[in-house]
């Protein structure tokens, strides 16, 4: 039942700006995450945000990329400036449904969206 559904994700110039969504449903998550991943290279975590709204960067995004939650819609977000060709990739959202105290959290991948950036 828990769903995660990316959107946003297209081709664009460097320098230029998309954002991503990513609509959860099933459940509501503690910390959600943005990874990506390029076409022979492993999946990198790219930004994270806690339900509180604490957030972590990848040194490689800092400063052009900024991620945010809208709780109430239990949506992800993920608006990405300055966009250079090394950001191609799958970006997929992930949540983690958190157990309780001591307990195993659970996590979810949604399919992921393509980003596209021309030289």
């Amino acid at each position: 039942q828990v769903q995660l559904v990316e959107s946003g994700g297209g081709l664009v110039q460097a320098g230029g700006s998309l954002r991503l969504s990513c609509a959860a449903s099933g459940s509501t998550f503690s910390t959600m995450a943005w990874y990506r991943q390029a076409p022979g290279k492993q999946r990198e975590l790219v930004a994270t945000i806690s339900s509180r709204g604490s957030t972590n960067y990848a040194d490689s995004v800092k400063g052009r990329f900024t991620i945010d939650r809208d709780n109430a819609k239990n949506t992800l977000y993920l608006q990405m400036n300055s966009l250079k060709p090394e950001d191609t990739a799958v970006y997929y959202c992930n949540a983690e449904q958190f157990n309780g105290p001591f307990r195993v959290s659970t996590y979810y991948w949604g399919q992921g969206t393509q980003v596209t950036v021309s030289s």
